[in-house]
């Protein structure tokens, strides 16, 4: 157990700096004020921005020996695993998580660093022939100033996912942390503050997002926009980046599906469908929110879940439950009215459908629809919430066409012992990535990134760092020759 302090800063140019008003922070197991963090305005986006503008423009980053950056990245992942236990409690507490998710968050964070530690001085360009008289290369110059715009389900982790490899481009990054969960972030912060990075390297606002966010996005000094986010979000400030062409990186919303086969694995499917759709109260942009069963299995597969989640244990994160609170009073608002739109669409409720009204705090029950149809909104709709929708199907067509049937296309999953019907429908479905008898399978060696709705370009893994530049072409006609 940690003291959690009673007010927080941003972080601009290397120091903490408060603000005139400040933003309250909420326990979401509990409904009550935890903390207050500093409310960052317009000025305070202008001095990180022209701290970064700085940092990038005298190449703070990349004058140095690209052994540098594996240093400084480094050493950021041993700061990041010396405050795990501390920002754990904190995170646990401002979002509703579990403690062992929480800490897992940070630990995430410090492998993310680490792996790209091992990137920063392999970004390699490449020789091309043009014949005598001619010498040509490529080289990679970094974006410059990259603003990440982080969402509130999986702070800590999020901000790692673009931040590490950002910085290990040799970019000067803003990040703006998301007013519901913000606390975290500034625990990763004073990590990553103790590893010496140049002044204005790292920057870090708190504010609404209407005011800072949108500041940020249409600055004359962001080369890049990062945004993990909703969909209406993602699309408004594509629109301020349009403006001037500025080079984004959308993960947005998602709808998945997973196809389960009459041939399934019942021990892997639950364990799935346990962390798929309940594992951080459905919070999660790839949740498997749809469950798309083969008839001949459907009334097995769909009762097993319902006792699934009726069999969950319901709690606040430090106790580490089964299923935790949602984020905010709001967030519980929304779920319900999705559920109860769905009970008047026709689907039926399997178990749960509503808040926890006898617990503090904005719990939600897990929630299990069948005989749901594909034109529902519970099929259609991001719920974000502990809420599954079971569709029955009879072919492997008729599943495809279903999973594919949305606008979104983060993930998929396909549950069966058949390789060939795997492989076949890894093929078809419509996803930035598909997970084959274990949902999440991966990790963050992975890519990750949707199609359609879901949005473009691609975080984790290697992939990732070529988001984070630049592609320069060097053409030297070579005399005497």
């Amino acid at each position: 157990m940690f003291p959690i302090k009673p007010h927080w800063l941003n972080y601009i140019d290397g120091e903490w700096c408060d603000s005139a008003r400040s933003l309250t922070v909420h326990d979401p197991a509990t409904g009550e004020p935890l903390a207050t963090i500093a409310e960052a305005g317009s000025d305070d986006a202008e001095r990180a921005l022209a701290a970064a503008r700085r940092c990038a423009d005298r190449a703070e980053l990349t004058r140095v020996r690209p052994a540098q950056r594996v240093t400084w990245l480094l050493r950021i992942a041993e700061e990041i695993r010396a405050v795990a236990d501390e920002g754990a409690w904190v995170l646990c507490h401002e979002n509703g998580k579990s403690l062992r998710d929480a800490r897992d968050e940070f630990t995430e964070a410090a492998r993310y660093f680490e792996y790209y530690a091992g990137m920063a001085d392999k970004i390699e360009g490449t020789s091309i022939p043009l014949g005598n008289g001619y010498m040509d290369f490529t080289v990679y110059d970094p974006m410059g100033v990259s603003a990440q715009i982080v969402p509130w389900n999986f702070p800590v982790s999020i901000c790692a996912r673009s931040l590490a490899p950002a910085l290990a481009a040799g970019n000067a990054v803003v990040v703006k942390s998301p007013e519901l969960s913000p606390l975290g972030i500034c625990v990763l912060f004073q990590a990553i503050a103790k590893a010496g990075l140049p002044k204005g390297a790292v920057n870090l606002l708190c504010g609404p997002g209407r005011q800072v966010g949108a500041h940020l996005v249409a600055h004359r000094h962001v080369d890049q926009i990062v945004f993990t986010g909703s969909v209406a979000t993602g699309q408004s400030i594509l629109r301020s980046a349009a403006a001037r062409a500025i080079p984004s990186v959308m993960e947005l919303g998602g709808k998945s599906a997973a196809l389960v086969f009459a041939d399934a694995d019942r021990r892997q499917l639950l364990d799935s469908v346990k962390s798929g759709i309940f594992f951080n109260a459905g919070q999660v942009c790839s949740a498997l929110s749809r469950l798309l069963v083969q008839r001949a299995v459907y009334d097995e597969v769909a009762d097993a879940v319902a006792a699934l989640a009726e069999g969950l244990r319901i709690g606040p994160g430090r106790d580490d439950p089964d299923l935790t609170p949602v984020i905010s009073a709001g967030q519980l608002e929304q779920v319900e009215a999705m559920c109860r739109q769905a009970v008047d669409e026709g689907a039926r409720l399997a178990t749960g459908g509503g808040a926890c009204r006898e617990r503090a705090g904005w719990f939600m029950q897990p929630t299990v629809f069948r005989d749901v149809t594909p034109a529902m909104s519970i099929a259609r709709e991001e719920v974000f919430g502990p809420v599954l929708a079971v569709i029955p199907f009879d072919t492997e067509e008729e599943a495809l066409a279903i999973a594919n049937g949305t606008e979104f296309g983060l993930v998929a999953g396909v549950f069966t012992q058949d390789i060939s019907r795997a492989m076949r429908c890894a093929r078809r479905l419509k996803a930035g990535q598909v997970f084959v008898n274990e949902w999440y399978a991966g990790g963050i060696e992975t890519p990750f990134g949707g199609v359609g709705l879901s949005g473009f370009g691609r975080e984790k893994g290697q992939e990732a760092l070529y988001s984070y530049v630049r592609t320069k072409n060097v053409g030297i006609r070579v005399a005497g020759e």
